[in-house]
């Protein structure tokens, strides 16, 4: 796939970076650690991120104290374990089944991973969102998320995506120094990765899941 004219980009480097991004948990190097400089690389372009108003309200936090993560993997491994272990259950496909044990991993590992990097916003979700006000909060974050995960595989680091710490939210925070008016949006568990190459995985053509006007009208 050429450069695009219009851009410049190499199109096929930049396909290739979307679509091998993954969830990296098996494949995390645990015994190196991710330098804080790099760390903040990822952060800088993740704050190009669309957000709404273009208001700065999001924050990151970078952990790497040994008894910080051990605390925060405890509370982690309480909501994880039994969640994971309750899925195991129900007949699943290799597919799930891969990862319900990479979680599983993690949930055992999430002391040794390098750092945690920990997104936040500035004030709290109002309680009871209509679907729009949802939306509209969390879309001011999480693209910025997306955008450090892309930065961060870019640099040979891997991230996966985590929320178990959440049922613990106000204790997570009473440890971390945290404020009550911040949220905490998601962790990310970040490490370099092992091996040389992710492949895309298997995913339904667009045509099968793309609507043209109506609801299960194809894109011819």
């Amino acid at each position: 796939m050429p450069h695009d004219p219009r851009t410049g980009f190499d199109l096929a480097e930049t396909d290739r970076l979307l679509t091998t991004t993954k969830q990296v948990r098996q494949r995390l190097d645990l015994t190196r650690a991710v330098p804080h400089d790099v760390l903040l690389e990822c952060i800088e372009v993740a704050g190009h991120a669309p957000m709404g108003g273009n208001l700065e309200r999001n924050r990151w936090m970078i952990i790497d104290d040994p008894a910080t993560k051990a605390a925060i993997a405890t509370r982690f491994a309480e909501v994880g374990r039994p969640y994971l272990a309750s899925n195991a259950e129900l007949r699943v496909d290799q597919r799930s089944q891969h990862v319900i044990d990479s979680a599983t991993f993690l949930v055992d590992h999430l002391a040794e991973v390098p750092a945690l990097v920990l997104s936040l916003r500035l004030d709290r979700a109002p309680l009871h969102l209509s679907q729009g006000q949802a939306a509209a909060y969390y879309g001011s974050v999480l693209p910025g998320v997306w955008s450090f995960q892309l930065a961060a595989r870019a640099r040979g680091i891997g991230s996966a995506w985590t929320t178990f710490h959440l049922e613990h939210e106000a204790e997570i925070a009473e440890l971390l120094g945290i404020p009550p008016t911040v949220t905490q949006v998601c962790l990310l568990a970040v490490g370099y990765y092992t091996g040389d190459s992710f492949t895309p995985a298997p995913r339904r053509p667009a045509q099968e899941i793309t609507f043209l006007n109506r609801w299960k009208q194809p894109v011819v």
